[in-house]
């Protein structure tokens, strides 16, 4: 049987609980969805802080883990079979914590696809077009004389915006209970004010949106998990 410490990764950042899932990860929006995940759900767990630089991600031992070179990743030393299981993207782990669990994925069929489906929504939608919008507005592309790359992304997350501001309409959280889909969504809704694109983005016209980010933030497991691994370390 493999152990979390036989893993290559663990030379670099070694468990110091190797009965315990071990987490590889930075607090971005992707990343606090696992931080997030483990907190709401109490399962035991030991955070390893992977920065974003080469230097940490590009390494030979996180690319053993995961060879798409991004945070989060996981190992759980007490997977299927008994047998630990490494994963990594955020919307694979999610559901996996929550089959493993029973908790934060319906058992009903229907509902449980409707959570997928909007957890696929932020995976293929919210989060890279927020993302770009960032990098275009605050980050490495603010500076370019040609504002249609930043205009372009300012417009699919005013359409993305629009599309969860529809679908709050009576609802708390975008399926109903909460669910994984609230997770991955929520740390991401919390883009325009930080990215200073508040005006940009119109934030202001989604009420809906609004309202439902100040309900995931007040949730404890979220203050705690937005917070792990410290961005320090």
């Amino acid at each position: 049987m493999t152990f979390p410490e036989d893993f290559p990764i663990n030379a670099r950042w070694p468990a110091q609980n190797p009965d315990v899932l071990q987490l590889y990860s930075f607090p971005t929006p992707n990343g606090v969805k696992i931080s997030i995940m483990l907190e709401e759900i109490g399962l035991p767990y030991e955070a390893h802080r992977v920065t974003l630089s080469d230097v940490d991600v590009k390494s030979p031992e996180f690319l053993s883990l995961n060879p798409n070179n991004k945070i989060p990743a996981i190992i759980d030393p007490h997977g299927p079979g008994g047998q630990p299981m490494p994963l990594w993207e955020s919307g694979a782990i999610l559901i996996y914590l929550a089959e493993k669990t029973g908790q934060l994925l319906p058992q009903d069929p229907a509902q449980r696809y409707t959570v997928i489906q909007w957890l696929m929504f932020q995976m293929g939608g919210v989060g890279p077009m927020f993302g770009q919008m960032g990098w275009f507005h605050a980050g490495g592309g603010k500076d370019f004389e040609d504002t249609r790359p930043r205009d372009r992304y300012v417009a699919e997350v005013r359409r993305l915006l629009a599309v969860i501001e529809k679908r709050l309409d009576g609802r708390e959280w975008i399926c109903g209970d909460y669910s994984i889909a609230d997770i991955a969504l929520g740390g991401w809704m919390r883009m325009p004010e930080r990215y200073d694109a508040v005006e940009l983005t119109g934030w202001n016209d989604f009420p809906n949106c609004q309202a439902y980010l100040q309900r995931f933030l007040a949730r404890p497991a979220v203050q705690r998990g937005l917070n792990i691994p410290p961005r320090e370390g």
